[in-house]
C-alpha cells in the first residue's frame, strides 16, 4: 500500500471505521501544497477493499491536477464510502463519516460525487463544517457540465475548425446529474444524442425527454459518433474498447477515463483527439471549492467558462510537442 501511495505521489491516507451506523470509508488526500485538499466522496459498493484504496487515490491525485489546472488554491483529495450491504441509516451514517472529515481539521473538504446526493452533504454537515455542495451551496452537476459542454466546443474547433454543434453526433454514457445536464446543452445547441445508461428507468426518462436514441450500454462504443463522451465511471477506455472507438473526439466528465497511462498513446496513435477528464471535468470542483468562500455566481460562471480556452492552449502546447 505505501508503494502504491508512493507510485501516485500520495500524501496522506486515512481509514474510518463506525461499527454502529456500518460506515467504512477512505479518505485520499494528495497534497496540501496548495491549500486544503478538496475532493467528492463517493458511496457505491466494492467487491474488494483494495478496490475502493485504489479508487481513492487515483481520484484523489486527478483532483489535484484538476485544481491546479483551474488556478484554485486546493490539492486534491478524495472519498469513498463502501456502501453496505444490509439496511442501514444514511443520514447516520453519513453523519459518522462527517466526524471522520472533521478530524482531519480542515485538511480535507467534501463534497458530492457518485453515489452520493445533496442530502447525504447535508448530514455530514451535522458534523463538520468541512463541506460543500449542502442544500445551502446547491449542485455542482449543471456547473461540472457547463465545463464539459465548454471542452467539446474547444475540442471540435481545434480538430475540426468549427465549433458549432448543429448536427453534430455525439454519443453520451451515463445519464446521472452531469449527463442528463450535458445531454440538454448540448440538444439545445442541435446535437445530434444517442445515449445509454446502465439504469433503464433512467435511460427512458432521458429518451423521453430529450427525443434521444438510446442503445444497451455494451453497444455505445462502437457508436459512429463524431463524439464520445463518458460521463459514468472510469477506465472506460481500455484494452477492450479501444478497438471498438471511432470518434474523432473524446470529451466526457467521468474520472479516470484511462484504465492505464497507454491507453492515451493509444488514442494518439488512433488519430483520436483526447480531453483530458481532469481538465475538460473541472466546472463542479470550480464551483464548489468557489461557492465555499462566498464568490458569486457571476464570477464562478467566467471561471467555469475559461475551461475550454485552456483546452485550446493545451492542445496547440502538445502540437508543438510533437
Amino acid at each position: 500500500m505505501l508503494d502504491q501511495m508512493e507510485s501516485a505521489g500520495l500524501e496522506r491516507l486515512h481509514f474510518g471505521l463506525d461499527a454502529s451506523t456500518g460506515m467504512r470509508a477512505i479518505i485520499a488526500i494528495h497534497s496540501t501544497r496548495r491549500g486544503p485538499a478538496i475532493g467528492g466522496c463517493r458511496f457505491i459498493p466494492y467487491p474488494r477493499e483494495q478496490d475502493a484504496i485504489t479508487d481513492a487515490i487515483r481520484l484523489a491525485q486527478g483532483m489535484s491536477y484538476k485544481a491546479a489546472l483551474a488556478g484554485l488554491p486546493h490539492g486534491g483529495g478524495k472519498a469513498v464510502i463502501i456502501q453496505p450491504n444490509q439496511a442501514i441509516d444514511r443520514a447516520e451514517l453519513m453523519a459518522a463519516f462527517g466526524r471522520m472529515v472533521d478530524s482531519l481539521g480542515g485538511d480535507y473538504i467534501a463534497a458530492m460525487d457518485s453515489g452520493t446526493e445533496i442530502t447525504d452533504m447535508d448530514a455530514i454537515a451535522r458534523s463538520t463544517r468541512f463541506v460543500t455542495c449542502t442544500r445551502e451551496f446547491g449542485d455542482p452537476s449543471p456547473w461540472t457540465a457547463l465545463g464539459v459542454f465548454e471542452g467539446i466546443k474547444a475540442s471540435l474547433s481545434h480538430r475540426y475548425g468549427c465549433e458549432n454543434l448543429l448536427g453534430c453526433h455525439i454519443a453520451l454514457q451515463g445519464m446521472g446529474h452531469v449527463g442528463f445536464a450535458l445531454a440538454r446543452l448540448l440538444k439545445k445547441a442541435g446535437a445530434e444524442l444517442t445515449i445509454t445508461d446502465i439504469n433503464p428507468q433512467r435511460l427512458q426518462t432521458a429518451c423521453d425527454q430529450l427525443g434521444a436514441r438510446s442503445v444497451a450500454p455494451e453497444q455505445i462504443y462502437s457508436v459512429p459518433a463524431d463524439v464520445f463522451s463518458p460521463c459514468g465511471l472510469g477506465a472506460v477506455i481500455n484494452n477492450d474498447t479501444l478497438n471498438q472507438l471511432k470518434p474523432g473526439i473524446i470529451a466526457g466528465s467521468a474520472n479516470n477515463q484511462l484504465l492505464a497511462p497507454g491507453h492515451g498513446e493509444q488514442l494518439h496513435r488512433n488519430n483520436i483527439l483526447y480531453a483530458p477528464d481532469y481538465l475538460i471535468n473541472a466546472g463542479g470542483l470550480i464551483f464548489v471549492a468557489l461557492q465555499h468562500t462566498q464568490t458569486s455566481h457571476e464570477k464562478i460562471h467566467q471561471q467555469v467558462l475559461q475551461i475550454g480556452s485552456t483546452l485550446k492552449r493545451l492542445y496547440a502546447q502538445a502540437e508543438l510537442q510533437q
